[in-house]
């Protein structure tokens, strides 16, 4: 067997078998095949698709190239949550306190953003103090206290996709259907829950951009897990702006404290509860879903979910006091507020309209714009700014008037400023009709 025949294979749209998938994964693993084939097997992947057996082959075979967690130490059903990538996406750090209050074991293993998208360890790691990798032991005494950790993935999970992952972020071959699935699901597996909920974005802010390939994406995932032994749902979810109002790092922090002290935006609180309700239901500590959103309302309404975050910060060595003291958070040296100008409100003759509707937020250039301010990374070598953001004052279907304030934007560095001004104020498009509505929770997908 060699790398030239399974390259060739797969070019003309053969078959990969489960030995010649395992020995592409564990050699070039082992640094026993050079980049070039592995890229050139990748562009023929992302060109000939694989089929459910070749991606349930190169999920397993990418899960065991590394250590497989063992959680069975720590009390109850362990449920896991992951967001296939979004944009204002704070969701683990409201949800997982939410399940946490309501009796569900929470051992997290989070990942840091890269592109358009934002990491929760980024985010974490803006609270003074917070450590984001402890031993194993020691995060397993933490979910047995109280229920929640979340830290880093090490090293050792999933090392495989480690790899090619970095080499299909710079070879053009990140959006394709089986290389994203068996990207998150092997470290999702090796992870050690018991459950797994699914948050697979769809629109113009995410990987999957309609429905279709997202319930694709999130039909093949909950096979994966199903088939691994795993409890698993999917819920597709609109990423069509971004979620909240906070975009970056420790303003996100501060929008989810502020969600679970019951003053957050409405996206992000109800998506929030509606995730916590399946890990509610999946954990066992409810009967049905909608018991569990009921259960995940008592949480959030009585502080007790605010409570669980507050020892999440203490048993992980961070400064509490930022849950009410924002400006222990890293602070932006400038901000800039980004207005409704004269062209936005020009109509279609040359006059000057009154009142429009923002009808589009192109949501992935808010991210990329994010990321340029410094609050994200291009490459993984990037340091990130914590400081660094966008804040929206509207959102889809607000209405506008002239001189009205969009966004603003902030950060550290001067030399980012006068080109986050020029990309933030082109992501907006304004119409003279209110836009419908957007669906929040599209589809449930569950065995």
């Amino acid at each position: 067997m060699n790398m030239y025949d399974i390259i060739y294979k797969k070019r003309e749209g053969g078959i990969l078998t489960k030995d010649e998938i395992d020995y592409f994964v564990k050699g070039y693993t082992n640094n026993n095949i050079p980049d070039y084939q592995a890229a050139a097997l990748l562009m023929a992947i992302f060109l000939k698709k694989m089929n459910n057996e070749e991606t349930f082959n190169l999920t397993a075979s990418m899960k065991n190239s590394g250590d497989i967690i063992d959680l069975s130490s720590i009390n109850g059903i362990k449920v896991d949550k992951h967001s296939t990538g979004g944009v204002g996406d704070k969701t683990t750090l409201i949800v997982a306190p939410l399940a946490a209050a309501a009796g569900i074991p929470i051992a997290k293993m989070s990942g840091r953003g890269l592109g358009f998208t934002g990491g929760t360890i980024d985010k974490l790691e803006s609270i003074p103090g917070f450590k984001t990798s402890v031993e194993t032991e020691e995060f397993i005494k933490l979910v047995n206290n109280s229920n929640l950790s979340v830290i880093g993935q090490t090293a050792h999970i999933a090392p495989a996709d480690k790899k090619i992952y970095a080499l299909r972020d710079v070879t053009a071959t990140v959006d394709n259907l089986s290389l994203i699935t068996s990207s998150i699901m092997s470290k999702k597996l090796a992870s050690g829950s018991d459950a797994i909920v699914l948050d697979v974005k769809c629109g113009n802010g995410a990987f999957m951009n309609n429905l279709h390939d997202a319930e694709k994406l999130g039909e093949l995932m909950v096979d994966i897990g199903f088939a691994d032994g795993k409890k698993i749902i999917a819920i597709i979810t609109d990423m069509n702006q971004p979620l909240g109002r906070a975009i970056g790092n420790s303003n996100e922090v501060i929008e989810a404290i502020e969600t679970l002290k019951g003053n957050g935006p409405d996206d992000i609180t109800q998506l929030s509860l509606t995730l916590a309700s399946y890990m509610i239901y999946i954990g066992g500590k409810a009967s049905s879903p909608d018991e569990g959103y009921k259960m995940a309302v008592s949480a959030l309404k009585s502080g007790n979910a605010l409570k669980k975050l507050i020892k999440l910060i203490k048993g992980q060595g961070g400064n509490i006091d930022v849950v009410n003291d924002y400006t222990l958070f890293p602070q932006p040296a400038w901000s800039v507020e980004i207005k409704v100008t004269r062209e936005m409100m020009m109509d279609e003759n040359g006059g000057l309209s009154e009142k429009k509707y923002i009808s589009n937020i192109d949501t992935k250039n808010i991210g990329l714009a994010s990321q340029h301010l410094g609050a994200g990374r291009a490459t993984k070598e990037d340091i990130i700014d914590l400081s660094a953001g966008i804040y929206l004052h509207r959102k889809l279907g607000d209405s506008v008037s002239l001189g009205d304030v969009l966004a603003t934007i902030s950060g550290t560095d001067y030399s980012r400023k006068e080109s986050g001004i020029k990309e933030v104020s082109k992501v907006f498009s304004f119409g003279n009709i209110k836009p419908e509505k957007q669906t929040l929770i599209k589809k449930v997908i569950m065995k």
